[in-house]
């Protein structure tokens, strides 16, 4: 019942941020008070009054400006395996949201347990192959991952406005079709700081259609992957069937509709974004069960014969990787900016 209301509020907040609602006149004098909360927090990391910490190596932030999912960890994935074939060694850490692990930070391997560090963390070990860590301090989680491996740069999955930690390179991922919603601050709008924000940034990358100065990112077309045996299927094999799709995300709408484009016929369920799931989660029928890979970390241990999640990458020009080289190339440890 609690998820159920989590859900169904988040659902509410969306539609008065994409939307039009009078509820933002009411919430308005919330944002006020939060845009100054933020804001005298940033002042304070960057007058030193709030310590921020330096690691030895580059660090690359990839963030998002509004609540919800934008696509970074597809982003991260893509750029971790971007920068490993141009010779570097990158790390990569996160919040390890939604993970109920006692002590932190812990690491990260492709078969470690969603449950004790979130499941974005788990898809990215397994996508990636790199040295991974996860904890609310991200400083303590890059110094811990600096401790044990030889990683010679680190890419934080989100983390935009966590300045206790500095950084060298900071990308921002937008949404493509909902952009910034209204343009308010929470709780009127799904802004997490002031718009004038993405103007700091070093690199802006589309999830979608991209505006002038952007770099746009596609999904290309996936494949389904059976959860027990890992046996791939193109989607238009299921074009026939009938399909249950369910997805624990941030926007699962894009999941959905991502679906219905490849002319799949789906009755779609959506679960709170990290939504741990059990066996009774999902309905037993008959039906063909799709979900993405996020949700199949969670699902795999109690998986039927007919559950599948989809298996996709997105692409990016190369001009947006070869840019994020030259920053890198830029910054060097000795005279990086903060």
């Amino acid at each position: 019942m609690l998820n159920e209301f989590k859900y169904n509020l988040k659902h509410k907040l969306e539609q008065t941020w994409y939307g039009k609602s009078g509820l933002t006149v009411f919430l308005r004098p919330l944002s006020w008070l939060f845009i100054a909360i933020s804001t005298l927090r940033r002042v304070a990391y960057k007058t030193g009054i709030k310590k921020s910490s330096r690691l030895d190596v580059p660090v690359i932030v990839v963030g998002n400006l509004t609540v919800g999912g934008t696509g970074k960890t597809p982003l991260v994935i893509w750029l971790a395996n971007y920068l490993k074939q141009a010779g570097y060694k990158p790390g990569i850490i996160s919040r390890g949201y939604g993970g109920k692990a006692r002590n932190w930070p812990q690491q990260v391997r492709p078969d470690a347990d969603p449950v004790m560090v979130g499941d974005e963390a788990v898809v990215i070990a397994r996508r990636t192959n790199c040295p991974m860590a996860v904890g609310p301090e991200r400083a303590a989680v890059g110094q811990a991952l600096l401790q044990y491996s030889d990683c010679d740069l680190i890419i934080s999955d989100d983390g935009l406005q966590h300045y206790a930690l500095k950084r060298d390179i900071e990308i921002m991922v937008i949404d493509g079709i909902r952009r910034f919603g209204n343009g308010m601050c929470l709780p009127a709008g799904p802004l997490r700081e002031t718009i004038d924000r993405q103007n700091t940034v070093d690199c802006k990358v589309t999830n979608g259609i991209a505006a002038q100065g952007e770099h746009a990112m596609k999904y290309v077309e996936g494949e389904a992957r059976n959860l027990l045996t890992e046996q791939s299927k193109p989607l238009s094999d299921f074009v026939d069937e009938s399909i249950q799709a369910i997805a624990g995300i941030g926007n699962p709408d894009r999941f959905f509709n991502f679906l219905r484009s490849k002319g799949l016929r789906i009755t779609s369920k959506a679960f709170p974004d990290h939504f741990m799931y059990d066996a009774n989660s999902i309905e037993d029928n008959d039906e063909v069960v799709l979900m993405t890979e996020k949700d199949a970390v969670k699902c795999r241990r109690f998986a039927k014969e007919n559950w599948w999640y989809v298996h996709a990458n997105v692409e990016l020009a190369d001009d947006f990787g070869l840019e994020i080289i030259n920053l890198l190339e830029k910054t060097p440890v000795e005279n990086r900016n903060g």
